[in-house]
């Protein structure tokens, strides 16, 4: 994994941050907004730096959440809106892109 610096732990949780209720973004939509080479990178801040975070509001692009984390995440998300059909959210209709500075 690329060097992961305090600044782009930042832009990324300012990112999810702002996501506003009923929609998503992907991990790759975040990665890309932050300058970061990979949404995998995004992944591990999620994992090590978000529960103060509307995490819910993050989604892999496939908009089908993981398996340890569909039940809660879908509930959290069905509560603000968010549609989802079969298990996964219906990203053409809540995808939220963030913006760069």
């Amino acid at each position: 994994m690329a060097r992961v610096t305090e600044e782009d732990v930042e832009r990324v949780r300012g990112f999810v941050a702002a996501i506003p209720p009923g929609r998503v973004t992907t991990y790759g939509d975040l990665a890309d907004a932050a300058g970061l080479s990979s949404p995998r990178i995004v992944g591990w801040i999620m994992r090590t730096d978000s529960a103060d975070l509307p995490w819910h509001r993050v989604i892999a692009a496939s908009g089908r959440p993981p398996a340890h984390l569909a039940a809660r995440q879908l509930a959290r998300l069905a509560d603000e809106g968010t549609p989802i059909a079969d298990g996964r959210v219906v990203l053409r209709a809540c995808r939220w892109s963030p913006q760069p500075d």
